[in-house]
């Protein structure tokens, strides 16, 4: 049996977390060999080696940058493609870096299974337009839930290449593949005792509107100033992502931590770290706070209360743990002190079930693109059932 060479993207550390079970199923398939492709300007230092590096990056803050850099990442991978002579190209979720590598990687008639499709955010941001454009370009689809998989049918994509494989972080979660607890508490300089209650808090731009990316970070740090000094909760901040509007939500961050320095203020707590850190706050009186898709995603495994503020996840499917509240400071310091202090909140959040799935996607996706003849004409000659 020919071994089937299956590239893997990753434009971020973030979406290299999420990659993490799937990679570890390509690799240890023996009819698969992987080939990680990374597009993050500073990668690190990944589990997997690098195959290639196409760093994509805006230049600066404004809208033009993202066209840019989509279009530098297209002539990038294009070369990367062809070098590194490919059977099929995994690709996850809707950011401008995946974008760019669906485009190539289509564009040369290369066989791209898609990660998220079917999903609905429908908060002001491009994720929705960007994420069904990736759909209607990909050939396999691997949807993390059903209601997902009936969307792709609805866009018109054939049922046989539709596998509803679940949330790919779920894997590691079951495997408790995170830092624990004292790990947690170290490495971040957390006060572990009980019950000092804990808020991580990420917030990202809105992509349509990245104007509006001050008044949401001011609103966001009154609340958490009031979270500080009237529950005495412990604050740990990580960076937006990479749009526009990044900036200043960097510099309130920066400005919060210089006015409270016992705050944690990290670019990144990379996957291993910050699951850890979501299984404590699930444990110790915790809440994950912003607008984060992890804070809808991934806190329902642990068990962790979430605030999700504004619009920008509004359609995504959330679990009984999730508190939606406007970007208004009053409402999120509520919010806030309801996930930390009311005990019968936290009980329904610990009895809600999961709606993301219980986990084994890496080898699902692994089979389906073992057992699928990648090489099919059919497999790129798309259909639209309408």
């Amino acid at each position: 049996m020919t071994t089937k060479r299956i590239g893997v993207f990753t434009g971020s550390r973030s979406e290299y977390g999420l990659l993490v079970p799937v990679m570890r199923a390509v690799e240890a398939h023996p009819g698969l060999e992987l080939l990680v492709i990374s597009g993050d300007p500073d990668p690190g230092q990944p589990e997997f080696p690098i195959a290639a590096h196409a760093p994509i990056t805006r230049a600066d803050e404004s809208p033009a940058s993202t066209p840019r850099a989509i279009g530098q990442g297209v002539l990038a991978l294009t070369d990367v493609y062809q070098a590194l002579a490919l059977d099929a190209l995994v690709i996850y979720g809707d950011r401008f870096e995946a974008f760019a590598a669906m485009i190539a990687a289509t564009q040369m008639g290369l066989a791209t299974a898609h990660i998220e499709g079917g999903d609905l955010t429908q908060g002001g941001t491009l994720d929705d337009v960007v994420r069904h454009a990736m759909s209607k370009l990909a050939h396999l689809h691997f949807p993390t839930n059903a209601a997902a998989a009936d969307r792709l049918r609805a866009m018109g994509e054939e049922d046989w290449r539709i596998t509803t494989a679940g949330f790919p972080p779920i894997d590691l979660i079951r495997a408790r593949d995170f830092a624990e607890q004292d790990e947690v508490v170290t490495k971040l300089g957390l006060d572990g005792r009980e019950p000092v209650p804990t808020v991580l808090f990420t917030l990202h731009p809105i992509t349509t509107s990245p104007e509006t990316a001050r008044a949401e970070i001011a609103a966001c740090m009154d609340a958490l100033a009031r979270a500080a000094r009237d529950l005495g909760a412990q604050i740990i901040l990580t960076h937006p992502n990479g749009d526009v509007g990044s900036a200043e939500i960097i510099a309130a961050l920066e400005q919060f931590k210089a006015d409270h320095p016992s705050t944690v203020l990290r670019k990144t707590l990379g996957r291993h770290l910050y699951h850890g850190v979501l299984d404590y706050c699930g444990r110790h009186r915790g809440v994950c706070v912003g607008n984060s898709s992890s804070g809808l995603k991934e806190t329902p495994a642990f068990h962790c209360p979430t605030v999700d503020i504004g619009p920008r996840q509004s359609g995504r499917l959330r679990g009984e743990n999730v508190v939606h509240v406007p970007c208004e400071a009053e409402a999120i310091f509520t919010a806030i002190e309801t996930a930390l202090t009311d005990d019968a909140f936290r009980d329904r959040v610990r009895a809600a079930p999961n709606p993301y799935g219980q986990g084994n996607t890496g080898p699902t996706i692994a089979r389906v693109l073992a057992d699928t003849d990648l090489s099919d004409i059919r497999l790129t000659q798309k259909q639209t059932l309408l």
